[in-house]
């Protein structure tokens, strides 16, 4: 795993061979990344990470100057890699998770400036993703919600939605909540 920019751009990191995730790619995190920059402004903001798998977004997060970024991971193996790497960085502003996703929007009550959601592609809820996501009232009034997908799905008949970007065979469709303190979902 390779941090793109920011304060820990360029590290590099070995990943457990037996992992559970399917990493986004550099290439597909780079131009993701060059897109979100001119929506939101990183320094200062705190992140919410589903579906953290290997924790590539949340390092990229925090390397970028996210005040506070928390990711959710239920696998063990990459669990235990985020920490691994958040001990190697010294990033106290990083809470990892070891939990259920779906668990953890019914009972999260704070809110972010920024969630991503990177689920497996074959997630039998991933089509109500964006709804249960946006639902919960965890994205602040502006904030934005990103969720990575293949080809096969389509948001963009979803109220919230803003726009689809496609990196070969990786997808990002992207929300925006309103201004306003009520979420429109």
């Amino acid at each position: 795993m390779r941090i793109i920019s920011g304060k820990y751009g360029r590290r590099r990191f070995d990943v457990p061979t037996h992992i559970k995730a399917r990493p986004t790619t550099d290439f597909a995190r780079e131009n993701l990344f060059n897109v979100l920059e001119n929506l939101i402004d990183f320094e200062g903001i705190e992140a919410l990470d589903l579906f953290a798998g290997t924790g590539a977004i949340s390092f990229e997060l925090l390397s970028r100057e996210c005040a506070r970024v928390v990711c959710v991971e239920i696998y063990p193996t990459q669990y235990n890699f985020i920490r691994k790497v958040q001990q190697l960085l010294g990033d106290h502003n990083l809470t990892p998770i070891k939990g259920d996703v779906f668990k953890f929007l019914q009972n999260c009550r704070q809110q972010f400036d920024l969630i991503f959601a990177d689920p497996p592609y074959d997630l039998p809820k991933l089509a109500t993703l964006p709804h249960e996501v946006l639902s919960c009232n965890l994205l602040k009034p502006g904030g934005i919600f990103v969720l990575e997908h293949s080809k096969n799905n389509d948001f963009s008949s979803h109220p919230l939605f803003d726009q689809h970007r496609s990196y070969g065979s990786v997808n990002f469709s992207i929300f925006r909540q309103p201004d306003t303190a009520e979420p429109a979902v």
